[in-house]
C-alpha cells in the first residue's frame, strides 16, 4: 500500500495491512511539514530457522512499531527511527517488509533448543 506523503494530514489517517500472516495496522499523522508519525502493531507469526538446531519454526510476533517518516534527507544519527521516502510516496509494503527481514535476521533459538541444557553440535 502506497500513500502519498502530501496527503497525509495533520489528522489521525488509519491503515491496515495484511501480509504472509502478518497484520500491520494503526496510523499516520502529519508532525510538521516534512514528517509523518507512524504509529502502528505488527501482529501475526513468522517461520524462522533455529540458530542452534537449523530446524524451522513458527514464532508469533506481536509488537508496537512508532516511527518517523520523512520526504527529506535527515542529517542526523539522534533518532535512528526515521526512514527517508525521497520520492514523496510512504511505502507500508516496504516497512513491513524490512521489519520482517529484521526479525529474521536476528537470533533465535527454537523451543525444544531453549530447553535443552545438553552441550550440542549438530552435523550436516
Amino acid at each position: 500500500m502506497k500513500i502519498v506523503f502530501d496527503k497525509i494530514g495533520y489528522s489521525k489517517r488509519d491503515f491496515n495491512l495484511n501480509s504472509e500472516n502478518i497484520s500491520f495496522s494503526g496510523n499516520l499523522i502529519k508532525d510538521s511539514r516534512d514528517r509523518v508519525k507512524l504509529d502502528a502493531n505488527l501482529n501475526g507469526n513468522i517461520e524462522l530457522i533455529c540458530d542452534r538446531c537449523g530446524d524451522r519454526f513458527i514464532k508469533d510476533i506481536n509488537f508496537p512499531l512508532n516511527l518517523t517518516l520523512t520526504n527529506r534527507v535527515v542529517e542526523t544519527q539522534d533518532d535512528l527511527d526515521i526512514i527517508e521516502f525521497l520520492d514523496g510516496v510512504i511505502d507500508l509494503n516496504f516497512i513491513v517488509e524490512s521489519e520482517i527481514s529484521s526479525i529474521e535476521n536476528s537470533y533465535h533459538i527454537c523451543n525444544i533448543c531453549k530447553n535443552d541444557k545438553n552441550e550440542f553440535e549438530k552435523e550436516f
